[in-house]
């Protein structure tokens, strides 16, 4: 019976990470260079320490040889860790001429049946056990155009809170086609 008690705390005191990922992922102008951006939320009642965050893009390719491979491509991001992540968090990367994306279209992600599959780590600062919270965004899941909604208001006693109701929200803006 100690045992299986034993078992039993072991399994449900394991804390779940409670990341939420935006549903959608955008890409628009940042510092005037074309950005792909989506949002993460931390969604317990303590800290996220050490966080970090991957993101990969997944794709079909055709070496020059003509062979068919899917690849991975790991893209560099502007912050990809922070040391205590408690709110909000907007992953961007640079959609320069070293990124994978650069020259892509929303048809050409489509066609190479494109995806991002994004991986978050991190420490409970309660219990100091690990977490880990996958995502993942198919090519139709990008809005070429587009930011986030702001998401800070500000209470009539003027205190700054996070709006979660448009955590998933985003806005057309100009500039940004649907390539880079």
């Amino acid at each position: 019976i100690a045992l299986m008690t034993g078992l039993a705390f072991t399994k449900f005191s394991q804390p779940t990470a409670k990341v939420v990922f935006s549903q959608i992922a955008t890409i628009s102008h940042h510092n005037g260079i074309p950005t792909l951006m989506f949002r993460a939320a931390n969604q317990r009642h303590n800290q996220i320490i050490e966080a970090e965050v991957k993101v990969y893009l997944m794709r079909d390719e055709v070496s020059s040889e003509g062979e068919y491979m899917r690849r991975f491509h790991l893209l560099d991001l502007l912050r990809s860790q922070t040391p205590r992540f408690t709110l909000t968090w907007t992953v961007m990367h640079s959609i320069d001429e070293n990124s994978p994306l650069w020259g892509a279209t929303a048809e050409s992600l489509t066609k190479t049946r494109a995806m991002l599959v994004v991986s978050f780590n991190g420490i409970d600062e309660t219990v100091s056990s690990s977490l880990h919270a996958p995502y993942s965004y198919a090519a139709s899941d990008i809005l070429w155009g587009h930011r986030f909604a702001d998401i800070i208001d500000r209470s009539p006693e003027g205190h700054q809170y996070v709006d979660f109701a448009r955590f998933h929200e985003a806005i057309p803006v100009e500039g940004v086609e649907s390539d880079s």
